[in-house]
């Protein structure tokens, strides 16, 4: 989700779609969010581990 994010943010910024840049901040915030709470051990979503 991470990578997502990054590739929809370099996307958006060069072909200047505000869209594209919005979506990419909120996949990259998301995918951090939840590889933090899979490192701290917490269970997301019902399940234990994320693969």
């Amino acid at each position: 989700m991470i990578a997502l994010g990054v590739i929809l943010l370099l996307i958006g910024f060069l072909a200047n779609i505000q869209i594209l840049w919005t979506i990419g901040i909120a996949l990259v915030v998301i995918g951090l969010i939840l590889a933090l709470l899979g490192r701290a051990g917490t269970m997301v979503g019902g399940r234990s581990h994320w693969y």
